[in-house]
């Protein structure tokens, strides 16, 4: 059963850092499409970045600020977030399809951790 652990999230003032982990409990992330989403509350879960076997996505909202990488070697996913607003607060989930293509569609993803908060104060 395919397990995915999100660790990382934290409470930070506007324009600081964090770095988001997830771990796998399996290997198949070479060729799995992987993403990250987040949820606030009153709000739809949204997309926020994803890497896939066609190259990476990110949404609009986190451009030029959020960074998606992965290690096949220790089936992890990460997610580099600089200049955090905060709007940025939210609930952020890992999540995996079993399709190559990266895409930022919920529906699209077939296994999901059960998140790490993020709080970004002003």
């Amino acid at each position: 059963q395919v397990q995915l652990v999100e660790s990382g999230g934290d409470s930070v003032q506007a324009g600081g850092s964090l770095r988001l982990s997830c771990a796998g409990s399996e290997y198949s992330y070479s060729s799995d499409a992987m993403a990250w989403f987040r949820q606030a509350p009153g709000k739809e879960r949204e997309g926020v970045a994803c890497i896939g076997g066609d190259g990476s996505r990110y949404a609009d909202a986190v451009k030029g600020r959020f960074a998606i990488s992965k290690d096949n070697d220790k089936s992890s996913l990460f997610l580099q977030m600089n200049n955090l607003i905060p709007e940025d607060t939210a609930m952020y989930y890992c999540a995996r399809r079993d399709q190559y293509r990266c895409v930022l569609s919920a529906d699209e993803y077939n296994y999901w951790g059960h998140g790490t908060q993020v709080t970004v104060s002003s």
